[in-house]
């Protein structure tokens, strides 16, 4: 297929109506597409009736039944793998979804997940969507505290938990953390949770509630193998994901089924050009959207291998990435550039050691690329032979947005390039001007509605339309800025509140850290902006680097020299601070707004860390801090 950057209203619905027609319906819809921006109240295929488990389950089983749908790597490499036929996967969703009915879920109810990455996992989701129960997936690390607030906001009724998950060398008691979180129930605050189903992984000791604990594997055993699929409508609700707000308050994204269905399905096929016998790997946990799209639904909805990895890049040694690559003989890799750069500092030898043959393409996903790790990513793991898929999307549009066509867009290190077919994006400026030159730079927007838009934000329809939509009238606003090239091709920035006024000079953050992580002694960088007396604002870097040095000023002193040498003086840091580790979430975006609260001095705002990957670096870096 062909990218377009421009397309009609009319168009545009012939063109989801041709990609929904390759779905599995048990009714067809009445209308593709109603709704606006304007009003907020967008809907797809409405009138359609279906379910996505029979969209990645039963329409397979005629043809790929034997086939394997879901392959578990370990977190130690000494346990066996796990396969999973389509058939056999069928099996397990059916016996978990009839357990789940057992304990009282229904169609409309919603189940929490809080656990490590194991089959499961991925198996209770489906087993969700096949009875209509929403499924609200909560990272495995996230606190207590964490928990409970999205228990509250979901009104989950069943939480599904492992008594331990392993991490790495680690080993997280995730049933424990689950009962800190019910016990803060108060009379005025209080969860929802009436069953908890403990799936054992570690075989840790665990306290178990009578009438409210039950370990999975005593109930599976008297589940039926056959779940009929609930009949849904297409604007049901699918499922919650709960991702950072900007002010430090999550916000629960809710998606609806048939626009996510066709919109993920119909990206994961064009953008990985995915054939029959591919093995698809995406690294993200299913605790973020990544780990939704592209490794649960987009590849099962396709009919394709999808491998599902518990453990960390680095773990037991920084070369399991790519063992698991010659292991299962994967085709596609989907990562982020955090992975990359972490595995990047231990060198080529490690990589260049692995002949990966199998590999045929290489994906990015999480945040902008820098040009420095897309260089190593393609000549040191796709030998210089592997398109790299840069994509560009938000757990907000429920699918890739923005990405080349594997093996059809020419490549452009760190740039996302075109927009996949029925998507409109669009570059604006300050005052909402649609900006009409081509080679341009902008805030990235969005100007007609697609399929997979998550349709609000669960229990506060206000604030939905506020953070996205009242920006920039009738336009969904991404907040993130981007350039265009001569070729149309879109390069994301960064976000727009990571843009730095420095003497009147606009300078995103993401130019400054791509400068300085071009400095061959830096592994990863931040910027921010900070109060300056001159400027406006200075420009404060934040630095990991892959040496020690005894003499930090020189590392400083070379650090300004690159920035100068590839942005111009004006972009210069005016304070570096050499820090052991960054603050991130557990998808791997650096959490800027919590350095820009330490440069401003306002510890007191700085929000709750404890679901950060590394809390810890935060108190560090504060007691660093120039």
């Amino acid at each position: 297929m062909n990218q377009k950057t421009t397309m009609l209203s009319s168009e545009l619905n012939t063109y989801w109506g041709e990609v929904a027609n390759t779905f599995q319906w048990k009714k067809k819809w009445d209308t593709i597409q109603t709704g606006n921006f304007t009003d907020v109240n967008v809907e797809w295929f409405k009138g359609g009736q279906l379910n996505i488990t029979e969209n990645c389950l039963d329409r397979h089983l005629e043809k790929r039944r034997q086939k394997k749908a879901l392959i578990f790597e370990p977190n130690n490499p000494n346990e066996a793998a796990a396969f999973y036929t389509f058939g056999e996967l069928h099996i397990a969703v059916s016996r978990f979804a009839n357990l789940l009915k057992k304990k009282g879920i229904k169609k409309g109810d919603v189940v929490c997940f809080y656990m490590g990455m194991t089959p499961e996992l991925m198996i209770g989701l489906l087993a969700c969507a096949r009875i209509g129960a929403i499924h609200t997936v909560v990272f495995g690390g996230f606190s207590p505290q964490s928990l409970f607030g999205r228990l509250i906001d979901s009104k989950a009724k069943l939480i599904v938990t492992h008594d331990g998950a392993y991490r790495g060398d680690k080993v997280t008691p995730l049933k424990s953390m689950v009962d800190e979180a019910l016990a803060m129930n108060t009379d005025k605050e209080k969860t929802s949770v009436e069953t908890v189903i403990i799936v054992r992984r570690t075989n840790n000791d665990v306290d178990v509630v009578a009438g409210r604990d039950y370990f999975y594997d005593v109930l599976i055993k008297d589940c039926d193998l056959h779940c009929p699929a609930e009949v849904m409508e297409a604007e049901d609700p699918l499922f919650i994901l709960y991702t950072s707000g900007s002010t430090g308050k999550p916000k629960g994204l809710l998606h609806t089924i048939a626009g996510y269905m066709v919109h993920v399905g119909n990206s994961f096929k064009d953008v990985f050009q995915i054939k029959e016998n591919d093995v698809f790997w995406c690294t993200a946990d299913i605790g973020w959207i990544t780990g939704h799209s592209y490794l649960t639904y987009g590849p099962l909805l396709n009919g394709t291998t999808t491998i599902m990895f518990e453990g960390i890049p680095n773990y037991p040694t920084p070369a399991r990435f790519w063992e698991v690559v010659e292991k299962h003989q994967i085709t596609h890799l989907y990562t982020a550039p955090t992975a990359i750069r972490s595995l990047e500092k231990f060198g080529v030898e490690i990589p260049d050691s692995f002949p990966m043959k199998s590999l045929k393409v290489l994906g990015s996903v999480g945040e902008p690329i820098n040009e420095e790790a897309w260089q190593w990513y393609h000549k040191h793991v796709g030998k210089n032979k592997c398109p790299i898929v840069d994509t560009w999307w938000q757990t907000e549009t429920g699918g890739i947005m923005i990405s080349p066509l594997a093996g059809i867009t020419k490549l452009k290190p760190a740039h996302a390039t075109l927009p996949l077919k029925g998507i409109v994006p669009i570059l604006v400026d300050e005052k909402g001007n649609i900006v009409t030159e081509l080679v341009a730079s902008g805030n990235l927007c969005i100007n007609t509605p697609w399929p997979s838009l998550a349709r609000t934000i669960y229990g506060d329809h206000e604030r939905f339309k506020q953070t996205y939509f009242s920006t920039y009238k009738d336009l969904y606003f991404t907040g993130d800025g981007a350039k265009r090239d001569a070729d149309g091709f879109f390069r994301i920035t960064g976000r727009v509140d990571d843009v730095i006024n420095v003497s009147g000079h606009r300078i995103g953050t993401a130019e400054v850290e791509e400068a300085i992580n071009e400095n061959p002694h830096v592994t990863e960088s931040a910027v921010v902006g900070f109060p300056h007396p001159i400027k406006g604002q200075g420009i404060y870097a934040f630095v990991t680097c892959n040496d020690h040095f005894d003499h930090p000023e020189d590392l400083e002193k070379d650090i300004r020299e690159t920035v100068q040498k590839i942005i111009g003086p004006i972009a210069k840091p005016d304070v570096i601070q050499i820090v052991l580790g960054l603050p991130k979430t557990r998808s791997g975006k650096i959490m800027r707004r919590i350095l820009r609260k330490i440069v401003e001095n306002d510890l007191e705002n700085i929000g709750d860390t404890s679901t950060l990957l590394n809390p810890e670096c935060v108190d560090l870096i504060i007691e660093g801090k120039k």
